[in-house]
């Protein structure tokens, strides 16, 4: 078997795409307890940051933060977490993902044991998360 046929990332999308482009696609994560939860994902298999040249850096990393952006925008969350971790699937991805001071986990990780019952939350829609991310990385862009 292939890196490629064996990475979740290389023969699945992660999550619903809301965009994409050659180098790398943001996708929305279903987790109801975390609405608004994205993923910005590098389309090549590659495991570090330091695996992409400065360009492609760049970019990676303007994605990640229109994406950031997009999530404030729409979801209104306390804070935004960040995370590049890649532990259990070593291909380059960025998670991230809305915090509120009553969810299910603050002030841990999300991945840790859950600290209080999930606080109901307002769905973030994806078009909507869709619109807000394509005028932040256009205008990310233009800034450039």
């Amino acid at each position: 078997m292939s890196v490629r046929e064996a990475c979740p990332l290389c023969s699945q999308a992660g999550g619903e795409v809301l965009w994409q482009d050659e180098q790398c696609r943001l996708v929305l994560v279903a987790d109801a307890d975390y609405p608004g939860f994205c993923r910005v994902v590098w389309q090549r298999h590659v495991a570090e940051m330091t695996d992409l040249d400065p360009a492609e850096r760049r970019h990676l990393m303007s994605v990640v933060f229109a994406a950031e952006s997009a999530v404030r925008s729409t979801a209104r969350p306390d804070k935004v977490n960040l995370a590049s971790l890649g532990n259990q699937v070593p291909h380059l991805h960025w998670h991230v993902i809305p915090r509120w001071r009553d969810d299910r986990h603050f002030p841990n990780a999300i991945w840790g044991e859950a600290a209080r019952p999930a606080a109901p939350r307002p769905a973030t829609a994806g078009p909507a998360l869709r619109e807000a991310f394509v005028q932040s990385l256009a205008e990310a862009q233009g800034g450039e």
